[in-house]
């Protein structure tokens, strides 16, 4: 905790700073009446210009105040606040040459996002929720952190007039800066927490969003994978069946009169029985492998770590087994991010730790690559977020210029 005159230091420094980021809408609606009054009540611009200046300057100020605010309360106290904006979609071009930004056809690619842009501020309820907030804030704990700088401000202007009268008034406001001064600023976190998180309606319908999503994003999965098995065995397995068919089929017309023929036709037979059976091996394993379902995904990794080009080393601690399409779902994520590792980063090294604490399983899988990696919205990371997100787990990645790269997959045992 620290001793009091640290605490009351702190505390008064953070006051200072609430204040400041209060008080930023209330002053440019001061300014705004200031000069209203300056230009005088003849002038038709005294009524216009305050009205346009407290309009865009509470507009344009309300999302950066906000931000802040949600910083300094994760920062001082560890309450997160989830911002809750909702995030724009891609703007794709079409055959007609005409731009689709999720709302309207524009010409150009700079229309279509300036479009999408102002659309996504109007449209979005965790803008008009940022300008109820950015309202309320100055009159509440804007108020209560002034208590400080007030007693501040009252101390240095009564300790040096010559009356006892406002010299005791100077004692009383240093008395009651420093007593406030720890607690002044904590009233920010109650009022943040209040108007700034997102009401429960809201919560569900961003929920429902992604679940729509994410339902999108399994069916075009699904639908690719039916097609990369299709074409796997029309490319490949059924294609040796055919010719296997073929040879038997020859083998019968010259058995009698041929013997040897037949017989080498019979040993190319069972080769390419014997070739097919293995093609159907990989494309099973490569649907679920047998070591997955039968031992588990820590074992199923640590056969990924063998077969790897990576020398990459495994440390496991899970005490359950988990439901296989969560076993999937994260033992084809650390086969993708190896992947990465050796196709983009070219690293060498590679490291695999599989943990449980009371709340998550936390995989995380880093490389000695050289960095760089990025979350695209059409890559395979997002790709891979979004199959995680299906069992409300995330994916973060870290990955500097230079190296290494880190990415770290966590799945909440309530999905377990």
């Amino acid at each position: 905790m620290g001793s009091w005159p640290a605490r009351a230091g702190v505390g008064f420094g953070r006051a200072c700073v609430v204040v400041a980021v209060s008080m930023l809408v209330p002053a440019v609606w001061a300014a705004a009446v200031a000069l209203g009054i300056w230009w005088g009540a003849g002038n038709p611009w005294s009524w216009v210009a305050p009205f346009v200046l407290v309009s865009t300057g509470t507009l344009a100020l309300s999302r950066p105040i906000c931000r802040i605010v949600r910083f300094l309360v994760a920062r001082w106290t560890g309450t997160v606040i989830p911002a809750g904006y909702r995030q724009a979609g891609p703007v794709t071009r079409l055959s007609t040459g005409y731009w689709w930004n999720g709302f309207s056809y524009e010409r150009t690619s700079r229309d279509a996002l300036m479009d999408q842009k102002m659309r996504l501020r109007w449209s979005d309820p965790a803008t008009w929720r940022d300008l109820r907030f950015t309202g309320i804030v100055p009159f509440t704990a804007g108020v209560i952190a002034a208590v400080p700088p007030a007693g501040a401000a009252g101390a240095v202007v009564g300790l040096f007039q010559p009356s006892l009268a406002m010299r005791v008034i100077g004692v009383l406001g240093a008395v009651m800066a420093v007593a406030s001064a720890p607690y002044a600023w904590r009233a920010l976190e109650p009022v943040a927490v209040r108007f700034l998180r997102a009401s429960p309606a809201m919560t569900l319908a961003d929920r429902v969003e992604e679940l729509t999503a994410q339902r999108a994003d399994t069916t075009v999965a699904q639908a690719a994978e039916i097609r990369r098995i299709e074409r796997d065995l029309h490319d490949g397995a059924q294609a040796r069946l055919v010719a296997l068919g073929l040879s038997l089929a020859t083998v019968e017309k010259v058995l009698k009169t041929n013997p040897d023929q037949a017989m080498a036709l019979l040993r190319e037979a069972r080769a390419g029985a014997a070739t097919s059976l293995t093609e159907l091996r990989d494309l099973v394993k490569g649907i679920n492998p047998p070591v997955l379902s039968e031992r588990g995904l820590v074992d199923a990794v640590r056969a990924l770590a063998l077969d790897s080009p990576l020398e990459t080393a495994v440390s496991a601690d899970l005490r359950l087994r988990l439901d296989p399409p969560i076993e999937s779902a994260l033992y084809f994520g650390i086969a993708e991010l190896l992947t990465n590792a050796v196709k983009h980063a070219h690293a060498t090294q590679a490291r695999i730790s599989i943990a449980q604490d009371d709340t998550d399983i936390v995989i995380d899988v880093e490389d000695n690559g050289r960095g760089g990696a990025g979350v695209r919205a059409d890559g395979g990371l997002a790709g891979l977020r979004r199959r995680i997100a299906v069992f409300d787990g995330t994916l973060e990645i870290t990955s500097p210029e230079g190296g290494p790269t880190r990415a770290r997959m966590m799945v909440p045992c309530a999905s377990l």
